[in-house]
């Protein structure tokens, strides 16, 4: 199971290829379902089933983000890298079951580290895959183009910001573009290792994958060119529907807010004023 302290692929470069060849091998689960919990009926003579995960399918073909992205980087990515990290997610889970079951939570704080790291790379990783695209890059277009040039200046101001994140990332981790809601604004943010720096209640709109493995076997050590050439598959349309459903659910999370706030108004059972 991997976990932020020793499964951080390595730099060096022979050290590297060994940790590829523990993973190589792990072969894919199909599943439609992005970051959400594998939905698997009990039988009814069954007791329930505990939550699981399930590594989604990519949506394109493992050669499809050629030149940017090689097969063999995606291929070992996605069925090796991802799965272990749906594995280690649902190792977890077990152990919480059989911990409530026996009503002995000795060493609970081991294990939900390792859901916390491991839960958030299938979560960071799905998204990852659908921010990419064989026809992406360019700019985006529309409301998600307002909101980058409201928050940020420009579209080239955001791509600086954004480019100097991710290839400032300290060892392994993740830049990321968010869309914060107390705000109602964009932001960037650097994510280390899988899970920590994240800004809290702030939903990921754009993932980078800075670990070594999203890029070592075809960049070696040049994460700037990984990132350049990134940008040529990014899927904007992907990340502006993610931008409208964020907005559209502080819609109605204020929506509710205020009606919850109506009811309990004292006023709202008092006579007019005269």
């Amino acid at each position: 199971m991997p976990n932020d302290d020793d499964a951080a692929f390595p730099t060096d470069r022979r050290a590297f290829l060994e940790s590829v060849g523990l993973t190589a091998g792990v072969a894919a689960l199909a599943s439609t379902a992005l970051p959400t919990a594998a939905n698997d009926e009990p039988d009814a003579n069954d007791d329930p089933l505990p939550m699981s995960y399930d590594l989604p399918d990519l949506p394109y073909e493992y050669d499809a983000l050629e030149p940017h992205i090689d097969r063999e980087i995606m291929e070992l990515h996605h069925s090796g890298h991802h799965q272990a990290y749906v594995d280690g997610a649902n190792d977890a889970l077990e152990e919480l079951e059989e911990m409530r079951e026996a009503d002995d939570f000795e060493g609970i704080k081991a294990v939900k580290r390792d859901l916390a790291f491991n839960l958030s790379g299938h979560v960071n990783h799905a998204i990852f895959w659908e921010n990419m695209a064989p026809d992406g890059g360019g700019e985006p277009t529309g409301t998600l183009a307002d909101a980058i040039d409201r928050s940020f200046g420009s579209f080239e101001a955001f791509r600086n910001e954004f480019t100097q994140t991710a290839a400032d990332v300290e060892s392994v981790g993740w830049a990321m573009l968010f869309y914060e809601p107390l705000a109602d604004e964009l932001i960037i943010g650097q994510v280390e290792s899988q899970h920590l720096l994240a800004h809290q209640d702030s939903t990921p709109l754009l993932t980078l994958d800075v670990w070594e493995h999203a890029y070592y076997l075809q960049y070696q050590n040049e994460r700037d060119a990984y990132i350049d050439e990134w940008w040529n598959v990014v899927d904007w349309d992907d990340v502006a529907e993610r931008y409208e459903a964020a907005c559209a659910q502080r819609g109605q999370s204020d929506e509710d807010d205020q009606g919850q706030q109506d009811e309990r108004s004292p006023s709202s059972s008092l006579p007019n004023s005269v």
